[in-house]
């Protein structure tokens, strides 16, 4: 006889789990990963997005959720404490509907089974080698076979329906390459003087342009929202399966 399905979990319990297979207290970031805002103490639907902005959090409510789980939550170094503006508005939506908030940021990024930059080679296709001992945050792999830098454009399209801003900085045919979702452009020589034919990350700066030509690798800006969507999709998916919970992932738009 099969056993009833679970239908909700105690949230210390989903966090406790979640924190432990992500590794978070191992990793140094720029904000508090796991459990930023506490709800309702159990979950019976996760809703997951790449930034808890108020778009999410109202759609959230609309798919009665007891939980939002992104990439991008609050309370960045640096950032001003108070709670005021837009800040202010967000956290009393969640607050006022017992929502949680569940945040993980670069151990999201880096982990090896749902993370934003290991889900993003499998759905390209690339013959994974991991991250770079020297930079782990970029990871590398290898097309099956070369290609030109207009293909591997059209792969990036087909997978994140983004079309990406291709930099030829060489004519050179493509095989191996390196990734690192989001903000990565700063990694672009990293990745050139590890000798990779095309570096793909999510955003590009004014330098960026003339760093690909000069160290004659291809460069890709994918978009920092497009190249996040995988890994949060992947967790969300992983915990609903784990504990017997509802996930649906909700896309708030953004071209950046």
């Amino acid at each position: 006889m099969n056993a009833p399905k679970r239908l909700s979990v105690e949230l210390s319990e989903l966090v406790a789990y979640t924190n432990a297979l992500l590794d978070t207290p191992r990793i140094s970031d720029h904000c508090p990963n796991g459990l930023q805002v506490a709800g309702r103490p159990r979950v019976s639907k996760i809703v997951s997005g790449v930034s808890a902005n108020l778009a999410l959090i109202e759609a959230a409510l609309d798919a009665e959720a007891d939980l939002i789980l992104t990439h991008h939550g609050y309370f960045w170094k640096n950032e001003d404490p108070r709670l005021v503006g837009i800040k202010r508005n967000r956290l009393a939506r969640l607050l006022s509907a017992n929502l949680s908030l569940l945040v993980y940021h670069l151990p999201l990024d880096i982990h090896p089974m749902y993370g934003n930059n290991v889900r993003l080679g499998q759905e390209l296709g690339l013959e994974i080698d991991g991250p770079l001992p020297e930079a782990p945050m970029i990871w590398t792999g290898r097309m099956p076979e070369e290609r030109s830098g207009a293909v591997f454009a059209t792969r990036v399209l087909r997978v994140l329906n983004r079309q990406p801003l291709h930099i030829p900085g060489t004519k050179r045919p493509i095989r191996r390459v390196a990734w690192c979702t989001g903000a990565g452009q700063d990694l672009l020589e990293t990745a050139a003087l590890a000798g990779m034919d095309a570096y793909l990350t999510g955003e590009i700066s004014e330098w960026t342009v003339h760093a690909a030509r000069e160290y004659n690798i291809h460069f890709f800006a994918a978009g920092h929202h497009a190249t996040e969507r995988l890994g949060v999709q992947s967790l969300g998916a992983h915990l609903a399966e784990k504990f017997d919970i509802e996930h649906q992932f909700i896309e708030i738009e953004n071209p950046a």
